[in-house]
């Protein structure tokens, strides 16, 4: 998921002996991506043969300015699944299969899935409606039915509204050979995104959801949000234009990773300052503590000085046993 997936979440994945990926854009330095790379197939080899495994989500497609980079560490260090979106996979399929790779290759549609097919992709994920993100046209169910009636031999792994054994259950029993969840996650421990980003997700229903192509130029259901309600969910004709033109889009969707990335960190910002402001007013009420406790003391030393004047005003010879060497003590 779009920087949410990070290493904690895939290792966990791997422990739990399923496919855990993550966008290759959510490390953008070329040196970043490998390092967790790297630590990946590290921690694989040390599972001794167990299983479980990982993959990366690559953008294929020409307005990906990281594709060439990103695409070349993906390959010096083996990924072992590699799924596109968004592009024509053959470079791709060719340079993975050499490796003995393997390349599952998102599709929304049946024209794409033979693009794919012929490229000679390992198999499909079918993106239908519901997906986070980019999602596609049409009904899930009837995604794979279609894949599976044109391509019978390659595998479908089902993406879009699978948040439960139940949904996993139905995808299974429509034809596909795995389900492909990742919004549920957004909710786990290990992603370090915002808590209200994580609450949003776990209360929003489905009458919160809705498809916009004002993001990306590419339709996605995101959280209708107040900012999304305030942006809205259609493109106005300049960003159509910059996002269809060939020589801007990759422009226009650079800016959109940005503003993206620009929001996340915002939200980390103010997560930042609200525990800075619960560390203040702690460390305000354990200094009020320390004045109470002294005031409490003097309190206890006073009082009966105060109650003996209260009662015998400043008339010291008529208080009884003053004359004393110990009246004092025994008056108080």
């Amino acid at each position: 998921m779009f920087l949410v997936s990070n290493l904690s979440m895939i290792k966990e994945a791997i422990d739990a002996e399923i496919l855990g990926c993550f966008p290759t854009l959510n490390y953008r330095k070329v040196e970043d991506l490998n390092d967790i790379l790297v630590q990946l197939n590290k921690y694989l080899a040390g599972r001794k043969g167990l299983r479980g495994n990982y993959g990366v989500n690559l953008i294929v497609q020409k307005s990906n300015p990281w594709f060439e980079k990103h695409f070349a560490v993906c390959v010096d260090n083996k990924v072992p699944v590699i799924i596109t979106s968004l592009g024509n996979p053959e470079e791709t399929i060719i340079k993975v299969h050499q490796y003995g790779g393997k390349v599952f290759c998102d599709v929304t549609n049946v024209e794409h899935a033979a693009k794919c097919f012929k490229a000679g992709c390992d198999g499909f994920v079918a993106v239908g409606q519901g997906a986070g993100g980019h999602a596609g046209p049409f009904p899930l169910i009837l995604l794979i039915e279609t894949l599976k009636n044109n391509f019978p031999d390659k595998p479908v792994l089902a993406a879009g509204g699978i948040a439960n054994g139940r949904a996993l259950l139905s995808v299974l029993a429509a034809g596909a050979s795995a389900g492909y969840c990742g919004t549920r996650f957004i909710a786990s421990t290990e992603a370090g995104v915002s808590d209200d980003y994580k609450k949003a997700v776990v209360e929003s229903g489905m009458e919160d959801i809705v498809m916009t192509d004002r993001i990306s130029g590419t339709p996605c259901t995101i959280i209708n949000t107040d900012f999304a309600k305030k942006i809205g969910t259609k493109q106005n004709w300049f960003e159509r234009l910059l996002s269809k033109n060939p020589k801007t889009k990759k422009y226009f969707k650079d800016i959109h990773d940005h503003i993206i990335q620009a929001n996340d960190l915002s939200e980390n910002l103010r997560d930042m300052l609200m525990n800075l402001q619960d560390l203040y007013l702690s460390k305000v009420n354990l200094k009020m503590n320390e004045v109470m406790k002294v005031m409490a003391i003097v309190t206890c030393l006073m009082a009966p000085a105060t109650v003996i004047g209260g009662i015998f005003g400043m008339n010291f010879e008529r208080i009884p046993t003053l004359h004393n060497q110990y009246g004092f003590f025994i008056a108080v």
